[in-house]
Parts: C-alpha cells; sequence; structure tokens
C-alpha cells in the first residue's frame, strides 16, 4: 500500500484526504484493498453505489451499452437519454429534464435556469441555507455556505442570500426585503451533518414560496434514487418542488447529473443556452435505466424497513453509550450519529474520531465523518441485515473499547 501512496504523492494534486486502503475490486456491498482484505462499504462511493459494487444487472447493461457505441455527440438522439427522462418525469413531476455529468453540474444548470427565468421576470436572487453543500464549481460554490469549501475563492456576479436553519422565521422578511427569485435547499444536509428540515418548516417554505411567487429548488443530489425510502426524499413530505436536482446515484456508478423543471417553468432553455460535451452519456443513462428498473416499489420498501432496524439498533446503542452518543437523525438508509468528543486524550497520535475511523477499518468496515464528529452512515441500499448487525456489533465493541480506556 506505501508504495501507492507514495506513486501518487508524486503524481496528483493533494486535493483529499484519503483513508489509508488501496481498493483493487468491489462486489455488492463489499470492497477489496490490493491485499485481498474485505471490508463493509457503509457510504458507499458517498451515495453513488445504490446498488452496491458491480451489480449483476448493471454490469450487464452496461456491456450491452458498450457493444453498440460508448460515445455520441449530442446533436443527435439518444434513445437512452429520453427514455430515462421519461422514467424520472414519471417518478417526480410532470416537467422536462436536462443532463449533466455531476451534481455540482447540476446545479450550476439550476442556477443558469433561474438566472434565464429572472431575465424575463426582471428578478435576481437565490436564498441557500447556511452549512449547505451544492458543489465545488465557481457557480455552485457560490451556494455552497460552508466554512473550509467556499473559502475565498471568487464568486459569480449574482446575489446569494444566506439563512441558517435556525432562522427558518425569519424567512418571510427576506422574501420581502430581497424579493429574490428562488431558494436552494437540500430536505437533507449531507456534508452539513445530517440535518433534516421538519415537516412544518418545509411547508412554511413552500407558502411562502407560494405567496411570494419564489422558485424552490430542492437539492436531491445525495438524498435522492432511493435513500430515503422514497425515490427521491421530498416524497417523504406534502411538498412540491418547482425544480428538483439529482446527481449521485442515478447512473449506477456512472458519472451522471441533471435537473428536473416543472411544466410551469418550462422554456427558458433554448439550443445554446447551456451544454456538456459528454451529456446524456449513453453508457451512464443505460446504468440509469437499469437502476430505475431495481429500484421499483418493493424494493423501496425494503429501504424503509432496513433503515428502521439499523437506526434502533443505533438508539439502543445511544442508551447504553450516552456519554459517547449523541444525537441520532436522518432518514431512510442516509443518517447522521453524532459523536461526543467529551476527551481529549491522546490516542496514538489521533483524536477521538480519527481513532475510531481507524479503528472501524482495521475491523474491516469502512465509514464516513463529516462536520468533524458526524459519523455518516450511507450503504448501499441493498445491504442486508446481517451486514446491519455486523455494523452494529462492532460499533458496540469499539465504544465499550473507549468506555474501558
Amino acid at each position: 500500500m506505501s508504495e501507492w501512496l507514495e506513486r501518487e504523492k508524486s503524481v496528483l494534486l493533494p486535493t483529499y484526504s484519503r483513508y489509508p486502503v488501496v481498493i483493487e475490486k468491489g462486489r455488492g456491498t463489499k470492497l477489496y484493498d490490493d491485499k485481498g482484505k474485505e471490508y463493509l462499504d457503509l457510504f458507499s462511493g458517498l451515495a453513488v453505489n445504490v446498488l452496491g459494487h458491480c451489480h449483476p444487472r448493471l454490469i450487464n447493461r452496461g456491456k450491452r451499452q458498450l457493444d453498440k457505441y460508448l460515445h455520441i455527440s449530442n446533436f443527435y438522439y439518444c434513445k437512452n437519454a429520453i427514455e430515462l427522462g421519461e422514467k424520472l418525469i414519471d417518478r417526480s413531476f410532470p416537467g422536462k429534464v436536462f443532463f449533466c455529468n455531476s451534481g455540482a453540474e447540476a446545479t450550476e444548470a439550476a442556477i443558469k435556469y433561474l438566472f434565464k427565468i429572472g431575465v424575463k421576470e426582471g428578478r435576481r436572487g437565490i436564498v441557500v441555507i447556511k452549512n449547505s453543500f451544492h458543489g465545488r464549481t465557481l457557480g455552485a460554490l457560490s451556494a455552497t455556505k460552508m466554512n473550509g469549501v467556499s473559502q475565498d475563492f471568487p464568486s459569480i456576479e449574482y446575489p446569494f442570500y444566506e439563512i441558517s436553519r435556525r432562522q427558518i422565521d425569519e424567512i418571510e422578511d427576506l422574501f420581502i426585503e430581497k424579493q429574490p427569485l428562488g431558494i436552494l435547499f437540500e430536505i437533507i444536509s449531507g456534508s452539513g451533518g445530517i440535518q433534516v428540515f421538519p415537516e412544518e418548516e418545509l411547508l412554511q417554505i413552500q407558502r411562502l414560496c407560494k405567496k411570494y411567487d419564489v422558485i424552490m429548488v430542492v437539492d436531491e443530489i445525495q438524498t435522492g434514487i432511493g435513500r430515503t425510502g422514497k425515490f427521491f426524499a421530498y416524497q417523504n413530505f406534502p411538498i412540491d418542488p418547482d425544480i428538483l436536482i439529482f446527481a449521485k446515484g442515478i447512473g449506477g456508478g456512472n458519472p451522471l447529473g441533471g435537473i428536473i423543471v416543472r411544466d410551469q417553468f418550462d422554456g427558458y432553455f433554448s439550443p445554446g443556452d447551456h451544454g456538456t460535451t459528454f451529456g446524456p452519456n449513453p453508457l451512464s443513462t443505460a446504468m440509469g435505466l437499469e437502476t430505475l428498473e431495481v429500484i421499483n416499489d418493493e424494493f423501496l420498501c425494503d429501504v424503509k424497513s432496513k433503515s428502521q432496524k439499523l437506526i434502533k439498533e443505533l438508539q439502543l446503542l445511544k442508551e447504553k453509550f450516552p456519554e459517547q452518543i449523541g444525537e441520532i437523525r436522518g432518514l431512510g438508509m442516509m443518517i447522521g450519529v453524532e459523536m461526543l468528543i467529551g476527551s481529549k486524550k491522546d490516542y496514538d497520535g489521533m483524536n477521538y474520531i480519527q481513532k475510531i475511523q481507524y479503528n472501524f477499518i482495521e475491523k474491516g468496515i469502512l465509514v464516513n465523518f463529516t462536520q468533524g464528529n458526524i459519523l455518516r452512515l450511507l450503504p448501499p441500499l441493498i445491504i442486508e441485515m446481517k451486514e446491519i448487525q455486523e455494523f452494529v456489533k462492532t460499533f458496540g465493541e469499539l465504544l465499550a473499547d473507549y468506555s474501558a480506556s
């Protein structure tokens, strides 16, 4: 492994803090390193691999597409994209779809679409939520109000108005004062620590959007494609987005993202207003079609059932280790566990969270932390109950070790 770490240092820019694992292959919920060690993957490529690794139906669908062609110019019609667009509309709301390659690109498309609407409507500005994450390109970064990410990079010359989740009651004053064109938010903040908007606040936002003609844009990049037990997270609540942003899980592991624009707002993009060389990618959209075939209503019911079991088991751990586990929050297979860092004790040069992360890796389980102390669980949706029990058992053993130390 050390050889690969040194080789990377000599050729790649250091933009990521990596875990000390070199992945060789993946099957189902498991990843295997270059020494053959098996790991249970509980964050699935940051919510990308919703069907796990090398799902046989996805592999077969991809091979069939590769036998046809890998890329064509978007000057030609792509049947996969048309079919996938139809299915996404069926699973969301009547509208039109634009395909691109990633969540950040999808956010850029949404910002540009809002701008085009604003030109005709004579309005400007987007309200965003503090500690949100919408991407790292400069446009998306202007909407990403998160310390350490937005930093002091250049911002686009377009107004973004920031409001905290704790200030939602003040949103009407902001709508009146700034008269923004739209509001962009995640129903569940991914990188922001798995904060879930309460239903009453979502209904308040929707009511005020209708009252002040503000376009509601929901970022489903991480929450979509079955992650919360519904195909899109907004479907857990009685709200109706005007524009929806999707990515990550839709491509079956391949780069794919996009937006869905409700019929009411169709007609603001014309040929030449926006585009991307690789969108819609024929291979990614083929994989997307197969992903949607697998994630049916029965599959989603199973996701909800398993996630309820996982949350229940975590609550039992919280009762047993109240000094180490704080709030448990989330929806479906998108769960955040607040780790209480009561001790400043040094663990072989690592802090409490780093040590837990390292011990999970030693035990053959891959997890992710965000916002410093939030254990973020984003397992493949195909995870089995015995694997959930394996994780909970290992987690409990680690917590017991720290209690004893």
